[in-house]
């Protein structure tokens, strides 16, 4: 069989605009922060990048600050919206709202962890990364058998993002600093049923005037 445009699914991964949780140094998980006054100028301006590929549909985590983000993209671009529970952000349990300094503080071992090797992080009531990569890859082959050969936006989180990149190209443990994503930024990643994913753009901001780019 011969591959062609018909059956090449795109998917562009955008990750929210900016929070106050962001601005803050916050751990956010499932708090549910609302776009801050930046984070709507960036979702603006990553819609109007959007329109440019086209999509049929956008499929979101039900957080605020990836759902607005989305609802800015699906008016500029004129297409529907879909709320995704398997792209919800990780569930972070105890440290949920709270700063960074004071995790480092109060769990110095788990924090040195995440520093180095989060996918080997174990905190009783949070989710794994392995638990996220499961449920958002599902969520993704779900999207991609319901939407063959077109093109799709997912707005979700960088702790599913980049899980989910990961697992789409085969990256192994340890992965999660190997791969870097800027809020309101967008990846694009090919599906083909003969060759699996190619990861085309990672973390495109030329379309941004404003981010806060987080490496911790």
């Amino acid at each position: 069989m011969i591959e062609n445009n018909k059956t090449r699914t795109k998917i562009i991964l955008v990750r929210h605009g900016e929070c106050q949780g962001n601005r803050e140094g916050l751990f956010r998980g499932r708090s549910d922060f609302s776009l801050n006054e930046v984070g709507v100028a960036q979702a603006q301006e990553l819609a109007k990048e959007m329109k440019i590929y086209q999509p049929i549909k956008i499929f979101t985590s039900p957080l605020s600050r990836a759902k607005q983000t989305a609802e800015i993209i699906s008016q500029e671009c004129k297409i529907e919206i879909e709320i995704c529970e398997g792209m919800n952000n990780i569930g972070l349990g105890p440290w949920e709202g709270k700063p960074k300094q004071f995790i480092a503080q109060k769990y110095p071992e788990e924090w040195q962890i995440w520093l180095e090797e989060p996918e080997r992080l174990n905190v009783s009531g949070m989710e794994s990364l392995d638990q996220v990569q499961q449920r958002a890859r599902g969520e993704l082959n779900r999207i991609i058998k319901n939407c063959t050969g077109k093109t799709v936006i997912v707005v979700s989180h960088r702790a599913v993002l980049k899980p989910l990149i990961a697992s789409c190209i085969e990256i192994n443990k340890p992965y999660f600093w190997r791969i870097h994503m800027d809020t309101a930024s967008y990846s694009i990643l090919h599906y083909e049923q003969l060759r699996g994913f190619t990861l085309v753009q990672l973390n495109q901001t030329k379309h941004l005037q404003e981010f806060i780019s987080e490496w911790e």
